[in-house]
């Protein structure tokens, strides 16, 4: 592998970095003691910080030697929050919140892009800027969606963003992305089935909402497998039915709650029209009524053709062309989707290990993105910040592309 000497010379502050900020994990946002340290640190190195985007959100604003006077700009993203799960592992920087837990790596991204920001800070080898973005409230709070609504790009205009998030399971040394749709949007649904309560031995005094649950929970596959193109992908899942409090008596009301993913909002479209009419229309044929809700949270993340390329480019030229895949589409879901709406970018993956890596007194389960067991690979953090220095110093060292933001 091809790192930055300097870099993998300072990994040890790095590691420290991100051992410091496992230890004491902040949901979103809450990341105010994360917030401090990131903003500290940027300080420290003479990057210019603004503070307050989503309230806990922070960004470095980088000048080269020319002083940012050509007017380019590239922004590097990593997110900050940990998740509300109780560690299992009792290493020396296991959690210490309970409750909390940085079970997903952002501990880790946090620390790349900061070991990145003191080298590029310290040599400023390039004409531009790189705006380092530290987003709150990835898990479930839609943190860049915030960040992106408060101007987050007309405050520091950027010709492309760029984001990395860590991958179990593959060795380390090897990098994934793809143009395209590579995460899904997530979106959750709530149906109430209004019924009339009976006894359960007179039925027909009452209006059940059981079978009409059951009725909805197997028509919404037939959505996918006869609604939606063969072609196209699309996941519907019940996850949690309520109803009933004693085995004799028929409830008054039966809820149906669960989760919808797809890489395409015309699917998205499609799917939630065709729940919200079998929805309706099922109960109104059993003599029920129906509260339908639908709540879309993130919407896919769809990286860019030539950004994509570009930032293959870089990898390929740190572990080389046979260490960069192609990243299977996965139907997790990515807020970074909407900073992608704003500029063209492109997500990408780099690989955690088996993990063989976690220290003595590890849980007993896998090295598993949300489980409990889980620990980031501190071997990657050299390896993500040279990507992250040459990416920046590659891109901002080729001419301007002539690139149309998303719709």
């Amino acid at each position: 592998m091809n790192l930055i000497e300097e870099i993998s010379a300072q990994s040890a502050d790095a590691r420290a970095w991100r051992r410091d900020i496992h230890a004491h994990p902040e949901l979103c946002f809450q990341e105010q003691r994360t917030s401090d340290l990131v903003a500290g640190l940027l300080a420290a190195w003479g990057i210019t910080v603004h503070r307050g985007l989503a309230g806990t959100g922070v960004v470095g604003v980088l000048h080269g030697r020319d002083g940012g006077a050509c007017g380019r700009a590239v922004g590097l993203r990593a997110d900050m929050d940990a998740l509300p799960l109780q560690e299992r592992n009792t290493f020396a920087h296991a959690s210490r919140n309970a409750g909390k837990m940085h079970a997903c790596g952002h501990d880790g991204h946090t620390a790349m892009l900061l070991a990145a920001a003191r080298h590029l800070a310290a040599h400023r080898d390039f004409d531009g800027t790189v705006v380092l973005i530290f987003q709150p409230a990835e898990e479930d709070g839609g943190g860049a969606g915030v960040m992106v609504r408060e101007s987050l790009f007309e405050r520091f205009p950027v010709e492309a963003v760029f984001g990395v998030h860590n991958w179990p399971g593959a060795p380390v040394g090897r990098f994934a992305v793809s143009s395209g749709p590579v995460m899904a949007s997530s979106n959750d649904f709530r149906i109430r089935i209004q019924g009339r309560g009976s006894h359960a031995a007179l039925p027909h005094n009452g209006i059940d909402p059981v079978p009409v649950a059951c009725q909805l929970v197997a028509g919404f596959q037939t959505i996918v497998s006869r609604n939606v193109k063969p072609i196209d992908a699309g996941v519907i899942s019940v996850t949690m039915i309520h109803a009933g409090e004693a085995t004799n008596v028929v409830p008054d009301a039966c809820e149906l709650q669960g989760t919808v993913r797809t890489f395409t909002l015309e699917v998205l479209d499609l799917i939630e029209r065709r729940m919200r009419e079998l929805s309706e229309h099922t109960c109104a044929a059993y003599g029920a009524t129906c509260e339908f809700e639908f709540r879309r949270k993130y919407p896919p993340t769809i990286n860019a053709p030539a950004e994509a390329a570009f930032a293959r480019k870089v990898m390929a030229g740190i572990v080389g062309e046979g260490n960069v895949v192609e990243q299977e589409p996965t139907m997790g879901a990515e807020d970074f989707a909407f900073m992608l709406q704003a500029r063209p970018g492109a997500y990408a993956f780099i690989s955690n290990g088996d993990g063989s890596h976690r220290e003595l007194g590890h849980g007993g389960g896998p090295c598993a993105l949300h489980n409990p067991s889980y620990d980031f690979n501190d071997e990657l953090l050299p390896l993500g910040a040279t990507f992250w220095v040459e990416l920046a110093r590659q891109w901002l060292g080729e001419p301007a592309r002539e690139t149309e933001s998303p719709a």
